[in-house]
């Protein structure tokens, strides 16, 4: 009995979710957080909004991530010869992770040597189908 399927849970379409990944992004993980918590969990139509809006520097960096989820929505749609509405789909996991930071040094009072850290990001972003 453990090993028969449930053949009534249907698995979800490839195209039911669409996800897209910026690596590498010049902007500190904090700041990218403050304007990714403003789309999380919005419709992809009201996110776009939203990001076309703000006034932040990693809005712009973050509407191309979404048209890239979009986009790729879109294309697995197309695979299996399907049309979908992607302004129905819905900002359901974005993560802004640490990226790679690069120290410098600037010079200091008394002859020392301060660091400055030049932090990056990676964010991922996952679309679905309400």
């Amino acid at each position: 009995m453990a090993n028969e399927r449930n053949d009534s849970a249907v698995a979800a379409p490839k195209y039911a979710q669409a996800r897209a990944r910026l690596s590498g992004l010049q902007m500190s993980p904090r700041k990218v957080r403050l304007v990714a918590d403003m789309i999380r969990g919005k419709r992809v139509a009201d996110a776009r909004d939203i990001l076309q809006f703000t006034v932040k520097g990693c809005s712009e960096p973050l509407r191309k991530l979404l048209d890239s989820a979009v986009a790729n929505a879109e294309n697995a749609a197309a695979e299996v010869r399907r049309r979908i509405n992607t302004d129905d789909y819905r900002v359901t996991h974005i993560a802004v992770g640490d990226g790679r930071t690069l120290y410098r040094f600037q010079n200091m009072p008394r002859g020392r040597a301060g660091r400055v850290r030049h932090r990056s990001s990676h964010v991922d972003l996952v679309i679905s189908q309400e």
